[in-house]
């Protein structure tokens, strides 16, 4: 009987020190779309308090130029183009048109189902885009290891976007209720179009304006309700042992200065402001959303946990990828990975803590994206296919890898400066990469991934 009781104590005390893990994605949020990071007008005072109780990562790079493979590199730790997602899920007759599937394999390696095993409750609020609402038979997201869900732009009942923090709110209650550590995925919509304006938000920058007004409004409102789930952490005493990361799927999209910004009507938000409205800011970096140069994928990364992460600090160090959250939460939750489960990311546990003052991973870094632009006809930031990077370079190529550029990455993070012709070595070494990288691959989906709408013709 003493020794139940000794292993019940363990028991218990393992599942205290196991940190409650909050991961607030939003979507197409710019890296200067911060009152932190130095936005004009945006003014977002709940993520700014994540930033002053917390550490300011500078270095973090997602997956993709688009929602759907970022995604998709956060759940499975692994690079999309591993399950042929190199862009957007649309529905079937584009998924197919581009040699994609139609969702994320259910089978896939999974963060949630890892950390479920782990003693975690685990939850999804907000959007999903690991498959389509347009995509009736896709799986839902309680399929892929998550105790309870509400979510947009998957199959079934489209959530109201704006009830996220409302169910991720009680979802956490019912945790603490249950004395069991939490894992939630709050995934925002904001500000993605179509802009949704409420009449509160659009009043607090009314002399801005009118498109900044909206987008302003609309960041503002997103932080409204990241503030409220904050709140609910101080409330039930459980802030210190909770790890909150704010970040974002991509860059901000981006309309031409002279651009009308016009109603729209997405199927899985319903009425609002068109990207005319868009007015989303990199803080330099080139490029925009669709694209993997950094103003692409080069997002805020912002991570407080009171006691563990410092302060009110800056890290312009270390590179943390998306890849990398898989194998950092399970370490963080004690969660043991399978044995034949292949990682792409690593645990960045101590970058997360300030013991990591590297400024080189020992992995390479590599993206896909579905273009296919000839070498004579590069221009602007959407040519490119393939990226790498490693160490202190990034190599963007086309598809075919006969135009290429190459940066210092650490030195130059606004990739300014083309080193291509001084750095020819360095440049063919990536190249080797790429290609490496590349007979890894799959030439097209398989398994369970594609919808019976595809047998309709």
């Amino acid at each position: 009987m003493k020794y139940f009781l000794l292993l019940f104590s363990f028991m218990a005390i393992q599942a205290a020190d196991k940190p409650n893990i909050l991961f607030i994605f939003s979507d197409d949020w710019g890296w200067e779309d911060l009152s932190c990071h130095g936005h004009p007008y945006v003014k977002t005072p709940n993520i700014d308090r994540l930033a002053k109780e917390g550490t300011d990562f500078y270095r973090f790079t997602v997956a993709s130029g688009v929602c759907s493979p970022s995604r998709a590199a956060v759940v499975t730790g692994q690079f999309p183009a591993r399950y042929s997602i190199d862009g957007h899920f649309a529905w079937v007759p584009s998924n197919a048109k581009r040699g994609m599937p139609d969702w994320l394999p259910t089978n896939a390696p999974l963060l949630q189902r890892f950390l479920q095993k782990a003693g975690y409750r685990t939850a999804h609020f907000g959007k999903w885009h690991l498959a389509n609402n347009m995509i009736p038979d896709s799986p839902l997201p309680s399929e892929y290891g998550y105790d309870e869900y509400g979510a947009f732009n998957c199959a079934g009942e489209q959530m109201p976007y704006h009830e996220d923090s409302m169910h991720c709110i009680k979802f956490i209650e019912k945790s603490v209720a249950e004395k069991k550590p939490f894992f939630v995925n709050l995934w925002i919509h904001e500000p993605h179009t179509p802009f949704h304006t409420q009449p509160k938000y659009e009043w607090r920058f009314r002399d801005l304006p009118e498109k900044d007004r909206i987008y302003a409004s609309v960041l503002s409102h997103a932080d409204d309700r990241i503030g409220d789930v904050l709140d609910a952490l101080d409330r039930l005493k459980i802030a210190d042992n909770t790890l909150v990361i704010f970040s974002s799927d991509n860059g901000p999209a981006r309309a031409k200065s002279d651009s009308q910004h016009r109603l729209m009507y997405d199927t899985a938000t319903g009425a609002g402001w068109d990207v005319g409205a868009a007015m989303g800011i990199t803080g330099g970096r080139k490029g925009w959303k669709a694209c993997v140069y950094e103003g692409g994928i080069g997002v805020p990364f912002i991570v407080r946990w009171p006691g563990k992460v410092a302060a009110g600090k800056i890290n312009k160090v270390s590179p943390i990828s998306a890849v990398d959250l898989l194998p950092t939460f399970c370490e963080l939750a004690g969660a043991k990975l399978p044995a034949d489960y292949k990682p792409d990311g690593l645990s960045q546990v101590q970058a997360l803590i300030g013991k990591d003052k590297e400024t080189t991973r020992t992995k390479p870094l590599f993206w896909k994206m579905p273009n296919k632009v000839p070498a004579s006809k590069v221009g602007g930031f959407h040519w490119v296919t393939y990226a790498v990077m490693h160490e202190d370079f990034k190599l963007l190529a086309n598809h075919d890898l006969q135009y290429f550029e190459l940066y210092d990455i650490v030195n130059d993070p606004m990739e300014k400066n083309d080193l291509k012709e001084n750095k020819t070595e360095v440049a063919q070494k990536l190249l080797k990469q790429i290609k490496d990288w590349q007979a890894e691959l799959p030439t097209e989906p398989t398994g369970d991934v594609f919808s019976s709408l595809r047998e309709i013709k």
